[in-house]
């Protein structure tokens, strides 16, 4: 006996009427089976192969609100497209992070999760530490700079399936929304402050690139020397309130082969963290130059006006995370208009690099267009798939 979803008849062993049916789709297959028997049959499914597109937070603030036609409209096509398994909106630990800060909170979440469909990526920690963990090995073992993108790497599972009836929801960890507001206050206030003294640097784009690459390599050694000095002090709370990047070289250190002298393995991990092999893995290439074009921006007269400067970069090093975490896994990205303007520009050329399309409000239309594309598109055998999987879904 099995529970029934959708029904589509007589049972074709027992007879019983309007007994038998769609009991679940899972992966490539239909599973079907009757109310009152064992009879049971799977069918199979045509290959998917979905677009991966990621929604910055300023899309859903819109649509959430719903005073914006543009995004209601873009937000029903959107959702049309996934029912129709050729689009896939996976919401990643930044949404929630950023979504934490609003008074309705638990609904705008809700309204993301709802989008999703059950599909999300994995923790943006998780991902720039597998990043880096791959490029060490590479390093180690003297391969190719060339970093080997792999969806696996960003995605909690497979998303080129067919969609399940069921989605079981999780609680998530909301953590201090007051801390985490007065820090993203903090950290735009004090990239502001930065903007006069990068007026008077005569540096190049290039040097301002490496400075970024050096910082950053310099962080995760600095954050790893002072989570193991509180250990070696016996401070062990450091296990539990330690930042996350503190365990990048840690990890790093595990990996390393041999029985060598631990000042030995921490001094390979310092010379990687300086290496090509370092600034080719994605968060950090994306990263180090999206923060260089801005400071690029600035010495050539861009945010003289610190209240503009203030609200137009109010998100953006969470713009940042999200671009640099997972742009490279995506097939269209939807960003605010001033990060698609600098994502654009040749020092970052995100979708030359990564071939991640890219859309804003400034190009809106090409957006819609791209959206009704996809349907226009499909094929035959998917159709036939749809009628099988979801005989409700056309």
């Amino acid at each position: 006996m099995a529970l029934v979803t959708y029904v589509l008849g007589d049972c074709p062993s027992c007879k019983s009427q309007n007994a038998y049916g769609n009991v679940e789709v899972y992966g490539h297959y239909i599973y079907r089976g009757c109310k009152l028997c064992r009879h049971k049959e799977q069918i199979a499914l045509p290959p998917l192969r979905k677009k991966i597109l990621y929604l910055d937070q300023f899309f859903f603030s819109g649509a959430f609100r719903g005073g914006d036609a543009r995004f209601v409209a873009a937000a029903e096509r959107i959702s049309r497209l996934a029912s129709l398994q050729m689009l896939v909106v996976p919401f990643s630990s930044i949404h929630e992070d950023e979504t934490n800060q609003w008074e309705r909170r638990d609904e705008l979440f809700a309204f993301i999760k709802a989008t999703a469909r059950g599909h999300e990526f994995k923790a943006a920690y998780e991902v720039e530490q597998t990043q880096i963990l791959k490029g060490f090995k590479a390093w180690l073992a003297s391969e190719s700079t060339e970093y080997v993108l792999n969806s696996a790497d960003a995605l909690q599972k497979e998303i080129h399936q067919w969609d399940s009836y069921l989605r079981i929801d999780v609680g998530r960890y909301l953590g201090d929304i007051e801390l985490i507001r007065d820090l993203k206050k903090q950290s735009i206030v004090g990239l502001v402050d930065l903007f006069d003294g990068w007026r008077q640097l005569q540096t190049s784009f290039e040097q301002d690139l490496e400075a970024e690459y050096r910082s950053a390599g310099k962080a995760y050694m600095d954050f790893y020397l002072e989570f193991a000095l509180r250990v070696a002090r016996g401070d062990f709370m450091a296990m539990l309130d330690a930042p996350i990047i503190s365990q990048v070289v840690q990890t790093m250190l595990l990996v390393i082969p041999g029985d060598d002298a631990p000042e030995y393995k921490l001094r390979k991990c310092a010379e990687f963290l300086f290496s090509d092999h370092f600034k080719e893995t994605p968060y950090r290439w994306l990263t180090a130059h999206m923060l260089a074009t801005l400071k690029h921006f600035v010495k050539n007269g861009f945010y003289t006006n610190r209240e503009q400067a203030m609200r137009k970069l109010n998100g953006f090093f969470y713009d940042v995370k999200h671009i640099a975490t997972y742009a490279p896994y995506v097939d269209v990205f939807v960003m605010d208009q001033p990060m698609a303007d600098l994502v654009s520009r040749p020092t970052v050329n995100l979708e030359s690099r990564f071939g991640a399309k890219v859309f804003s409000l400034g190009n809106w239309d090409e957006f819609l267009a791209w959206l009704d594309k996809q349907e226009d598109e499909m094929s035959a055998e998917h159709r036939m798939g749809l009628r099988l999987a979801y005989p409700t879904s056309e």
